[in-house]
C-alpha cells in the first residue's frame, strides 16, 4: 500500500526511536483548537501505548466543545510544567512557532525534540521538524505517519484525528482539502470515529452566550477595499456582557469571509489591556494571508492566519485595511501579467 507520507513516516519512526525510555510531554498551542488538541490526544495515547508515561501541556484549558475527546485524559497547564523536573522529551504540535504555546511554555521547553506542524510560516525550531504546509491539518499529518508505521490508532484517537481534520478543513470545504484528507477520515472511521458525535459535539451545542456574541460580530462587520474585504471587531469586555468566552470566536471570522464578493474576512478582538488578537481568512490561497499577519509578527496559512499584539495596537483596523489593499493589489497586478 502507498504510504502517506513517505519521507516524514521514515523521520517519525526515527522520532520513535531515540524516545525509547523517556518520559514525553506533548505541548499545544494557546487558545487550542479542534487540531490541536486532536493531535496531543492522539499522540499522546499511541505514545502511552508504546510504554511511555505522556502528559499533555497547554497554556489554556480544553475548549467545552472539545472535552468530549479528552475522557480519562489529564491536560496540564502552564502553571502545573513549570513545577515540574526538566526530564521530559517535548514534543510540539500544531504550533507555528516555538512561542506559540506561551513565553512561559517557551522558556520550560527552550530545545524542542520535535514538532509537528502545517503551518506555511513555520521554518522550524525543534531538534526534528515534521513539517508539511501542503496538509489541512496536523491531524492529518499524524493520522498518515501512524497508519505509515502501523501503530495502534484506537477508537478515541480516531476520534480525536477525525475532529482535527474535519475542523481545520472547515467540515471539508476549504482549499485544503485534498483526496487525502477524505481517505484519513475513512480509515478513522473504519477505527472507531464517529462523524455524527463529532458533528453534534461541535456545531450543535452552542450557548446562548456564544449566539448573542455572533450577533455583536455581525453587527460590526464593515466592507473594505471596494467590498473585496471585511471586517468584523469584538470590542474590550464583550465576552462579559455576552455571557461568553474566548473560545466562542471559534468562526466567527468565517461569517466575514462568507459574504458574496469578499475575499477575505478578518476578525479584530480588542482587548482591555490595549492589546489585540486578529485573525484572517481568504477564499484563495493566492492572497497568502499569512504574509499580511507576518507583517504584524504573525504568521499562519495561505488562507487562515492570526496575529496577536501587545504594542501598536494605535489605528490596527486601518493599518490592516492598507496591507490588505496592497496585497490585493500584487495578486491583481500578477493575473493581468
Amino acid at each position: 500500500m502507498e504510504k502517506f507520507y513517505p519521507q516524514l513516516s521514515g523521520e517519525f519512526s526515527r522520532l520513535l526511536a531515540s524516545l525509547t525510555g523517556r518520559k514525553v510531554a506533548v505541548v499545544g498551542h494557546a487558545r487550542p483548537d479542534g487540531d490541536c488538541i486532536g493531535s496531543q490526544v492522539a499522540l499522546a495515547r499511541v505514545l502511552a501505548a508504546l510504554g511511555h508515561d505522556v502528559i499533555c501541556v497547554n497554556a489554556d484549558p480544553v475548549p467545552r466543545r472539545l472535552l468530549f475527546l479528552v475522557p480519562g485524559m489529564t491536560f496540564y497547564r502552564t502553571d502545573d510544567v513549570l513545577k515540574m523536573p526538566d526530564d521530559r522529551a517535548t514534543i510540539f504540535v500544531d504550533c507555528a512557532d516555538h512561542a506559540r504555546p506561551g513565553e512561559r511554555l517557551k522558556l520550560k521547553y527552550p530545545s524542542p525534540s520535535a514538532v509537528i506542524d502545517h503551518h506555511l510560516s513555520n521554518d522550524g525550531f525543534a531538534q526534528v521538524n515534521l513539517l508539511d504546509s501542503a496538509s489541512a491539518a496536523t491531524c492529518e499529518i499524524l493520522a498518515g505517519v501512524l497508519f505509515d508505521n502501523g501503530l495502534p490508532v484506537d477508537a478515541q484517537s480516531a476520534q480525536a484525528l477525525y475532529t482535527g481534520i474535519l475542523t481545520d478543513t472547515g467540515q471539508f470545504r476549504f482549499n485544503s482539502t485534498s483526496r487525502r484528507c477524505f481517505v484519513l477520515a475513512g480509515e478513522l472511521v473504519a477505527r472507531g470515529a464517529t462523524p455524527a458525535e463529532a458533528g453534534y459535539e461541535l456545531y450543535e451545542r452552542e450557548t446562548e452566550g456564544k449566539l448573542r456574541l455572533l450577533q455583536h460580530f455581525l453587527g460590526s462587520l464593515k466592507l473594505e477595499c471596494g467590498g473585496r474585504v471585511c471586517i468584523g471587531t469584538l470590542p474590550p469586555g464583550i465576552f462579559e456582557s455576552t455571557g461568553s468566552t474566548g473560545e466562542d470566536t471559534e468562526g466567527l471570522v468565517d461569517y466575514a469571509r462568507s459574504i458574496e464578493g469578499v475575499e477575505i474576512g478578518a476578525l479584530i478582538e480588542l482587548r482591555a489591556d490595549q492589546t489585540l488578537k486578529a485573525s484572517l481568512r481568504a477564499k484563495n490561497p493566492a492572497y497568502r494571508v499569512d504574509l499580511v499577519a507576518g507583517e504584524f509578527n504573525g504568521g499562519g496559512h495561505a488562507c487562515a492566519a492570526g496575529l496577536n499584539l501587545k504594542t501598536g495596537t494605535e489605528n490596527f483596523h486601518a493599518r490592516l485595511v492598507e496591507a490588505l489593499a496592497r496585497r490585493i493589489a500584487r495578486v491583481d497586478s500578477g493575473r493581468k501579467s
